[in-house]
Parts: structure tokens; C-alpha cells; sequence
């Protein structure tokens, strides 16, 4: 039982810390902007204007059809060096975190958009006619009367798609990145415990899951009341 021996996890959870606030970082701002974005992209595809839909509608399309790990090499190899000509950054610092946020956001609105755009049909039509008929605008009706309703419905939806979110940033490895999973190897690797790291990589991601598995389920709860 020697080789799983955990005495050298206590001593490494500094350091796995500082990985974890990498992953959280990248999955609290891909879900804040995914959801954004998702959100007009959404109201563009069921936009009238026909350039506009087609736009969104090509959007969601390329991205749910191409590998996060290809985004992310993309990204990893083109935002560095569009944020060092347009910022003037020296080339020397490290902007691999901001290209992986780019990344993540813009893939997940597409998955995002899609939820949202569901949740917005399910709404009645006359709602919207109903805030017409009350003077409101198009896009007021949508901002105060279609999409409150909509949201309601979709949180449970949106939450486990970030629990999805949260799982893939370990994609982060290909572009070398210190995230929490590659901090795990990066100690085992050193310290001759690559085993033992990525079980306890694993197990935390495990339980991060399970336990917001179970708040998404009582979301959904409240929400069918």
C-alpha cells in the first residue's frame, strides 16, 4: 500500500490551491459572458432581420462543431498575439489565462444560446403581444416581460451546463496552463506520484460536481413549485 500513500497531499494543497483559483477563474467568467453573449446571440437568431439570424445561426453551428481543444489552440495561438499588437504588450508576459477566458466564452455561448433560445419560445407569444399592446417596445418587452420568465425556467439548464464548463477546463493542459488538474500532474511528476495526484485530482472534481449536481437539483425543485 506504499504507492498510495496521501502523507504528501497536505503539503501540496498550497500550491493545488493556487491551480484551483486558475480553473475557478476561467469557469466563473466563461459563465458570466457565455451567458451573455449566449443571450444576444439567441435573440439575434430569432431576430426577423434575416443577416442577423444567419449570423447567429452560423455562430452556434461552427463552434458546436468544432473540438474545445482546437478552440482552445486557436486562441492560445491567436489572442496573444492580437492583444500584444493592438495593447502593445511585451511578448515576454504571460497571457495564456486571458486567451483560454476568450475561449471558454465564446464556445460556451454557443451552447448557451441555444438553452436560452429554447427557454425564450417557451414563453407564450402573447406575452410579448400583451407588452406591445402596453406600449412597450420590442426590446422592452423582451428585457422586462419575455426573458425574466425565460431565465426562471433555464437557471437549473444554464447551472449544469457550467458544471459541464467547470469539467472541461482541464482542456487547458494543451496549452500548458497551471489549472488545478495540471498543477495536480505537474506535483506528481515532480514528486514521483503521479498516480496519487490525478486520483485526488479526480475525486475533487468528483465532489465539486456531485455537490452542485445536488443544488441543481434542488433549483429544479423550487423552480417546478
Amino acid at each position: 500500500m506504499h504507492h498510495f500513500d496521501w502523507s504528501g497531499i497536505p503539503g501540496a494543497l498550497p500550491t493545488l490551491w493556487t491551480g484551483a483559483i486558475v480553473t475557478l477563474k476561467i469557469t466563473l467568467i466563461a459563465i458570466v459572458v457565455g451567458i451573455l453573449w449566449g443571450t444576444v446571440l439567441a435573440i439575434l437568431r430569432l431576430s426577423s432581420f434575416t443577416p442577423l439570424e444567419w449570423f447567429a445561426k452560423a455562430y452556434v453551428t461552427v463552434f458546436r462543431s468544432i473540438p474545445l481543444v482546437m478552440v482552445l489552440l486557436w486562441f492560445f495561438l491567436i489572442v496573444p498575439q492580437v492583444l500584444q499588437d493592438v495593447l502593445g504588450l511585451s511578448p515576454t508576459i504571460d497571457i495564456r489565462l486571458a486567451s483560454a477566458m476568450v475561449a471558454f466564452s465564446l464556445f460556451e455561448a454557443a451552447y448557451y444560446s441555444e438553452i436560452i433560445r429554447a427557454g425564450i419560445q417557451a414563453v407564450p407569444r402573447g406575452q410579448i403581444n400583451a407588452a406591445s399592446a402596453l406600449g412597450m417596445s420590442y426590446a422592452q418587452g423582451m428585457h422586462l416581460v419575455v426573458l425574466p420568465q425565460a431565465f426562471r425556467a433555464m437557471v437549473p439548464l444554464l447551472l449544469t451546463q457550467g458544471i459541464v464548463l467547470f469539467q472541461d477546463t482541464s482542456l487547458v493542459y494543451v496549452i500548458s496552463m497551471a489549472d488545478f488538474f495540471r498543477t495536480a500532474t505537474n506535483i506528481g511528476d515532480r514528486d514521483g506520484t503521479s498516480v496519487k495526484m490525478i486520483l485526488f485530482a479526480g475525486a475533487c472534481y468528483f465532489l465539486v460536481c456531485v455537490v452542485a449536481s445536488a443544488l441543481v437539483k434542488g433549483l429544479q425543485k423550487q423552480v417546478a413549485r
